[in-house]
């Protein structure tokens, strides 16, 4: 019986002393229910990362010869070493935040496996990482590939002219005109329905389902541009009568996916992914001859950027892209070119 399993029989036994086994049978049933709904809950991306980050956890406890359930201060900070040292299956050490990430994941899965991790432990290891990464950055070694390239105006309108005259072309149209105006990540439209997206007499409201564990709704709002070759609502339109007229009013009904997937031979073939939305942005920019490929977060960071560089308000910025108002992240997101034009310094003396 693994740690985890023996701790529930033991909590099952204690409670059958208290209240009696029928009682403590009752309690039993409510905790699988608990464990149900967690998992039920817990997002597919979370689950994946989860898995990886324990698989690293394993390599390492292989190679050290280490015990896998039995973390201690001692494990873990070694843990942190290797990882930055020769953590990846190619041998190269992984960049401070992935191995910031993997240390996360894998203490929840110590934990869920019933091993204890005591809060001290982990603030040892991540203090050395901390310390050891800024090492790194005194060595002059860079590693990551950093923050993805942000969207811009003439990236638009390139990627608005290449895109082809076929429902496929539309779609991708669609796709980085509207994601761009709402900041979306690439799980955001992906996980739009048709009925999320609706036509005002300004523009588009989309319905955009937003956080990692308390979910809510934000409703962007998105207007006409003044620019056709480059609107968002007109590119939406476009796309969606292109879709029913080739494939039938079903894919009008409010329950279809937003964004459908479109094979080479222009077959739908249901909607798309988070994955294949990424794969889709990067695609679409290199057609366009973007001097830097597009990520599926290339959208997100252009809102911040452009906006800020049109002078938008931040907090017109953040309820826009979704981002709680004075975010960290947000601010990290609003790229400057090169630093003259949008200088503090200059203009003062």
């Amino acid at each position: 019986m693994d740690p985890a399993a023996a701790e529930r029989q033991a909590l099952i036994e204690r409670w059958a002393e208290r209240h009696g086994v029928d009682a403590a049978c009752r309690l039993a049933e409510a905790e699988e229910l608990a464990d149900a709904v967690e998992k039920e809950i817990t997002p597919d991306n979370t689950v994946d990362t989860y898995a990886k980050s324990w698989r690293v956890w394993q390599r390492f406890c292989a190679d050290a010869r280490l015990p896998e359930l039995e973390a201690t201060r001692g494990s873990l900070v070694a843990f942190v070493a290797w990882m930055l040292r020769e953590g990846q299956q190619n041998g190269k050490g992984y960049a401070p935040s992935s191995a910031s990430t993997h240390l996360a994941a894998a203490v929840v899965g110590l934990r869920e496996r019933g091993a204890k991790v005591s809060g001290d432990d982990q603030g040892a290891a991540r203090a050395a990482l901390e310390g050891l990464a800024v090492k790194l950055l005194q060595a002059g070694e860079r590693r990551g590939r950093g923050q993805a390239v942000g969207g811009d105006i003439d990236g638009l309108r390139a990627i608005a002219r290449a895109c082809p005259d076929t429902l496929t072309g539309d779609r991708d149209k669609a796709l980085t005109l509207t994601g761009f105006h709402y900041a979306s990540r690439s799980q955001d439209p992906a996980g739009l329905l048709t009925g999320d997206v609706t036509l005002h007499p300004r523009g588009l409201v989309v319905a955009v389902l937003t956080g990692k564990t308390k979910h809510s709704v934000r409703n962007a709002k998105i207007r006409y541009a003044d620019d056709p070759a480059i609107c968002p609502v007109r590119a939406w339109t476009a796309y969606r009568t292109r879709l029913a007229a080739e494939h039938g009013d079903r894919w009008a009904d409010p329950s279809t996916p937003a964004f459908v997937g479109i094979d080479r031979w222009g077959h739908v073939t249901g909607g798309m992914g988070p994955d294949s939305v990424t794969r889709a942005i990067k695609r679409i920019s290199t057609r366009a001859g973007v001097p830097i490929a597009w990520t599926g977060h290339s959208l997100r960071i252009g809102l911040a950027s452009v906006g800020r560089t049109k002078g938008k308000d931040g907090i017109a910025i953040a309820d826009q892209g979704g981002w709680a108002r004075h975010s960290r992240s947000m601010l990290g997101y609003m790229q400057r070119d090169d630093g003259w034009d949008d200088n503090a310094s200059a203009g003062l003396t």
